[in-house]
C-alpha cells in the first residue's frame, strides 16, 4: 500500500485529507520536526506540506525533506497564494502547489497523478539496473546466500568481500532490493580517497547554527540501506562513529550537539582482507566483528567460467543502444579471447573493453584487436615483481616455521635498523638490554666473549641469512 505523509498544524485539514484517500496509508505530522522524524522513520511515496507551520516555513522545510530523499514528490499547500510563492516552491523542488481552500477532486487528481508518475520512475530505475548473471556454480552459490539473507526481515550488517571490480556494489543493491527494505532509499559512499572531514560530512551530515545544512548518507538512506565501499579505508575516528551508528542507531552531525536516531541497514564492501587490516592496526577489531555478522564473497570473473561471455553480450547490447550504433556482434576470435583472458580488473575491466570496442570497431563485428586486451596480463604470463627490501625489513622464507630462527631474523633486523646499537635495538624489540644480550648469545654461542658493557655490535651483516649475530 502506498503511503502519504500529511504535514499540517490544523487537525481538521489532516482529517479531511485522510478521508479523501482511504486507499492510501496516511501518516500525520503537525510540525516540521515531526515531519522530519517521520521521514527518517519511513520514506513516504508523497508528501502534502503546509506552507505555514509553528516551527518553520514551508520553503525551508522542502529543502530539509529533500535532503533526506529528493525523489519523494512534495505538494505545497498554502492559504497565502501568490505567483511569486508558487515559482519559489518549484525552484526549491516541489512537484506541485495547491491553494487553500482546495477542492477535493483537484487534490485527489494531483496526488494520484504524482503517485503514478513516482511509481513509474521507480520501476524505470529498477529496470535500468544491471542484473547479476548467475550461470556459474560460484555465482549460483552467491545468489543462494543472498536469497537466504533476504528471506529473514533482519537489519544485520552484511560484509561483502571480493577483488576490485567484481561488482560488490551491485551485490549490495540486489541485497537491498530483495530485502524487506526494497523500494526504500539506497545510498552508497566511497570511503577511499576522501579527506576525513569531508567523509564525515558525507556520512553524518552537517549543521550550522542548529540547522541542518546537509543530510548525511545515514539519514538520506533512512528506512533503507547504506553501502560503504572500501570500508577498511575509513579513518580511525570515523570508524568509532560508524560503530556507534551500527550498535545504537545513533549519529551526530558535524558541528551538531544532539544525537539523531537513524534506521538504516549497513552493507560494507572491501577488496582488502579485513583481518589483515585489524592485525596491522588500521581497522578496529570491534567494528570488524560487528560488520562480519553475515559475510559474503563475490567471485572474480575468472572464477565464473562462461558467465563472462553472457556479461559481455549483455554489456554490448547496452552500450550499442546507448551510443546509437547499429547492432554489433562479437567475432568468434573475440569471444574466445574474452573467455580465456584473466580479467584482473574483473567486471569493470570487461565493461571498459566492450565500450571501447563499440567505439573503435570499424565494421559490424568486433575483432580481438578492438578489445585492446593487455597481453602482459594474460593467463600463463606471470609478471615478475621487483622486491624492494627496506632497512630493518624481515623477509621470512616460505615454509619457515622455526620460532628460534624467525626470532633471530627479527633481532638481526632490529640491530641492522639501529646500526648495531643494542640499547636502541632492545627498545625496538620491547625488551631490556640484558635480555637482548642473552638472546644474542643463544643465537651465536661464540659471541660469549663479547663484553656486555659494549653497546655496539660491529659490522652488522645484511638480512640475507641466519648467520651469527655480530
Amino acid at each position: 500500500m502506498e503511503s502519504l505523509l500529511v504535514v499540517d498544524d490544523e487537525p481538521a485539514v489532516r482529517q479531511v485529507i485522510i478521508k479523501a484517500f482511504p486507499e492510501l496509508r496516511v501518516r500525520e505530522a503537525s510540525s516540521a520536526d515531526q515531519a522530519l522524524a517521520a521521514m527518517r522513520e519511513e520514506i513516504p511515496d508523497l508528501i502534502l506540506l503546509d506552507h505555514r507551520l509553528p516551527d518553520g516555513e514551508g520553503l525551508a522545510i522542502i529543502q530539509r525533506l529533500r535532503a533526506i530523499d529528493q525523489r519523494v514528490p512534495i505538494v505545497m499547500l498554502t492559504g497565502y497564494g501568490s505567483t511569486t510563492l508558487a515559482v519559489e516552491c518549484f525552484k526549491r523542488g516541489a512537484a506541485d502547489y495547491l491553494e487553500k481552500p482546495f477542492k477535493l477532486d483537484r487534490l485527489q487528481f494531483t496526488v494520484r497523478n504524482l503517485l503514478e508518475r513516482h511509481q513509474a520512475q521507480r520501476a524505470g530505475r529498477a529496470a535500468a539496473r544491471p542484473a547479476l548473471v548467475a550461470r556459474s556454480h560460484a555465482m549460483k552459490e552467491l545468489l543462494a546466500s543472498i536469497k537466504r539473507i533476504c528471506s529473514v526481515p533482519s537489519n544485520m550488517p552484511v560484509l561483502i568481500g571480493g577483488e576490485p571490480g567484481t561488482g560488490k556494489e551491485l551485490v549490495a543493491r540486489v541485497l537491498h532490493e530483495r530485502s524487506h527494505r526494497g523500494g526504500r532509499p539506497f545510498a552508497a559512499v566511497a570511503c577511499a580517497g576522501l579527506p576525513a572531514e569531508q567523509l564525515d560530512v558525507e556520512l553524518f551530515g552537517i549543521e550550522r547554527g542548529g540547522e541542518m545544512m546537509k543530510a548525511g548518507a545515514f539519514e538520506s538512506a533512512g528506512g533503507g540501506s547504506l553501502y560503504l565501499d572500501e570500508f577498511c579505508e575509513l579513518p580511525q575516528a570515523t570508524q568509532g562513529k560508524v560503530l556507534r551508528a551500527v550498535e545504537h542507531s545513533l549519529i551526530r552531525r558535524v558541528n551538531g550537539f544532539d544525537d539523531v536516531r537513524i534506521d538504516v541497514r549497513l552493507l560494507a564492501g572491501t577488496s582488502a582482507d579485513p583481518r589483515d587490516e585489524v592485525l596491522a592496526g588500521r581497522l578496529r577489531q570491534d567494528l570488524y566483528f560487528r560488520l562480519r555478522v553475515v559475510p559474503l564473497r563475490v567471485p572474480s570473473l575468472r572464477e565464473r567460467g562462461d558467465d563472462v561471455l553472457i556479461v559481455a553480450e549483455s554489456e554490448l547490447a547496452r552500450v550499442t543502444r546507448e551510443l546509437g550504433r547499429p547492432t554489433l556482434t562479437l567475432s568468434q576470435a573475440a569471444r574466445e579471447a574474452i573467455r580465456t583472458y584473466s580479467w584482473p580488473g574483473n567486471i569493470r575491466e570487461l565493461m571498459n573493453a566492450i565500450e571501447r570496442a563499440v567505439v573503435v570497431a570499424p565494421g559490424p563485428e568486433i575483432m580481438v584487436q578492438d578489445l585492446y586486451l593487455d597481453e602482459k596480463l594474460r593467463p600463463g604470463k606471470p609478471q615478475a615483481r621487483e622486491t624492494v627490501v627496506l632497512p630493518g625489513s624481515v623477509i621470512i622464507p616460505p615454509g619457515e616455521r622455526n620460532l628460534q630462527r624467525i626470532e633471530a631474523m627479527i633481532i638481526r633486523a632490529a640491530l641492522e635498523e639501529s646500526s648495531g646499537h643494542k640499547s636502541n635495538a632492545a627498545d625496538m624489540l620491547g625488551i631490556n638490554r640484558t635480555t637482548l644480550y642473552n638472546k644474542l648469545r643463544e643465537i651465536n654461542p661464540a659471541a660469549t666473549h663479547e663484553s656486555e658493557s659494549s653497546d655496539v655490535v660491529p659490522a652488522v651483516r645484511p638480512m640475507s641469512g641466519l648467520g651469527d649475530a655480530q
